[in-house]
């Protein structure tokens, strides 16, 4: 999966001239950086997803089509279960993770639309991981429903104000699930 696009392959995806991905960079309404030592832009993935998100171009392009979900659990069954149900639905990519730190370094390969998290991991806590994507603007779009058997009001306060949409209880309805992350995604 390509990270980085010149202005030229950003063009061909985006379906629009060269001369107006140069403009939509050099106005800052295209985010990118400038190679040292040289004139030529490069555009990294997250921005040109964001950018053709801001102005209602599709990205079919780019990718499949289908919206990216990150599944982070440490329980195989959990995990299992989310994949098979997730990937016969049709409209998601789904990849997984069963550590805090896999969820890092996946979110910033696989740059999911939504994150499933689950609370309690092996090596951090969810509203770490949560505050931590947070704290990245490129994945501001990025929707994060934490699922968990927590039932204290107060962390679930926590983790919406650690930048979470949605709490859901464990044991859950995966049919409402699948249907609250349609409604998060928009699709």
């Amino acid at each position: 999966m390509k990270s980085v696009f010149t202005t030229g392959e950003a063009a061909d995806v985006c379906k629009v001239s060269q001369q107006t991905i140069i403009r939509c960079f050099d106005s800052g309404r295209l985010k990118g950086f400038r190679v040292p030592g040289s004139r030529f832009r490069r555009i990294p993935r997250e921005a040109l997803i964001a950018f053709m998100k801001d102005n209602g171009i599709p990205s079919d392009a780019l990718d499949s089509g289908k919206s990216r979900i990150l599944v982070v659990d440490d329980d195989p069954e959990i995990v299992e279960l989310f994949v098979d149900v997730l990937e016969r639905d049709g409209r998601f990519e789904v990849k997984t993770a069963a550590t805090g730190y896999d969820a890092g370094i996946m979110t910033h390969e696989f740059i999911p639309d939504l994150i499933i998290l689950d609370y309690m991991l092996p090596d951090i806590n969810g509203n770490v991981v949560c505050k931590t994507i947070r704290s990245n603007p490129a994945f501001e779009r990025t929707k994060i429903i934490i699922v968990s058997g927590v039932v204290n009001q107060d962390e679930i306060d926590d983790l919406l104000r650690a930048g979470a949409d949605e709490f859901v209880k464990k044991p859950f309805n995966i049919e409402k699930l699948i249907e609250r992350i349609g409604q998060l995604l928009g699709v």
